[in-house]
């Protein structure tokens, strides 16, 4: 191709003193072109990485990726070593220390513990349950590195398998925090919960029981008026409210995104809950106030604080915050809940210490 072209200018500038002028300029934009395609993927060398294609389950929406943090096995394998790995931390622990697998990759927490859960974040924008780390998983897993974990960096560096696994799978000689955040995001993306009895049902592959049946119609209800905020298919809608735990806000761990943006409106605005393998949970709200289902579908029920800021979702046509729900329909309720259990999801052996 050069050749050709390069004989074509000839010919044109043949007895011009501009001649090896423009040869010149022709051969760098050339390098140029072929310097810019090389680096297509954030400068990033992939050559001999595997890439790897995230299955986006049946109504699932498209999973937005980073053009500069592609998937691929090996940086997925890299991502899920550092997972299980205590030296992301300075004190023994690592993620999943505290988030457990079998319970769904959630806290196994007490009273005032944070239940947050590592399903299905490859769609969300907004972390932490006062939303004040928004962004892309990229984003909030620099967070984790460099402010949660506060991790020392050269202790990766200094170790005998990381530096070579990084410049492996991210062409990098010096590992940084973002190299770190990377990797673990690819890790996060491929935790995908989409195989409960509830999304069996939607493939005609199982059937509810009669109280199931009868819950699930409640929770989309506006009588039950679930669905409004745990939106199918993540059964969360990545939005932030006020659901009327409190009353009054003197305790800061209560006060939701007010804590960001100082908006009288937001006090006690928290992240929605995403209710998959909701019953394999300990505890349940921001602060794990509540240790069952029953506890959780009682307060919607009949406990709910109405404040100045109370999100307007919460209140039925009629005013009432209330549902009124019977005891029969609240056992059918929690009976339909129990269906969003993924028994796959809990086991599978490719999200597991690799060990």
């Amino acid at each position: 191709m050069y050749s050709a072209l390069k004989i074509s200018v000839m010919k044109t500038i043949r007895n011009s003193k501009l001649q090896i002028n423009l040869i010149g300029v022709l051969m760098i934009g050339l390098l140029t072109v072929t310097v810019v395609s090389g680096c297509k993927d954030d400068n990033i060398s992939s050559s001999g990485l595997t890439p790897h294609e995230i299955v986006i389950p049946n109504g699932f929406p498209k999973m937005p990726i980073p053009e500069g943090n592609r998937p691929f096995a090996e940086r997925i394998a890299l991502g899920r070593k550092l997972y299980y790995d205590p030296i992301l931390s300075n004190n023994g622990l690592s993620c999943s220390s505290c988030h457990f697998q079998k319970l769904g990759f959630t806290v196994n927490g007490q009273q005032g513990m944070p239940v947050l859960h590592h399903a299905n974040l490859g769609w969300k924008d907004k972390f932490m349950w006062d939303g004040r780390k928004q962004g892309s998983l990229e984003d909030v897993m620099l967070f984790e590195v460099e402010e949660f974990f506060g991790t020392d960096i050269s202790k990766l560096n200094k170790h005998p398998d990381y530096p070579d696994l990084f410049e492996k799978t991210y062409g990098v000689e010096n590992i940084t925090s973002q190299d770190v955040a990377n990797a673990l995001a690819q890790f996060f993306r491929v935790l995908i919960s989409s195989d409960s009895k509830y999304d069996k049902v939607q493939r005609n592959e199982a059937t509810f029981t009669a109280d199931e049946a009868k819950g699930f119609n409640i929770f989309n209800s506006e009588k039950g008026s679930c669905f409004h905020c745990h939106t199918p298919p993540f059964f969360a809608d990545n939005q932030l409210h006020n659901i009327g735990l409190d009353s009054v806000f003197d305790n800061p761990a209560n006060q939701g995104y007010f804590t960001v943006n100082r908006d009288s409106s937001m006090l006690g605005a928290m992240r929605t809950a995403n209710l998959r393998n909701v019953s394999l949970r300990k505890r349940f709200m921001h602060d794990g106030r509540f240790s069952t289902i029953e506890e959780v579908i009682d307060f919607y029920n009949s406990n709910v604080n109405r404040t100045a800021s109370l999100d307007p979702i919460m209140v039925k046509g009629s005013g009432s915050t209330q549902l009124n729900l019977t005891p029969t329909e609240k056992t059918q309720l929690a009976a339909f809940l129990r269906t969003l259990t993924d028994s796959t999801f809990i086991t599978n052996p490719a999200f597991s210490n690799p060990q």
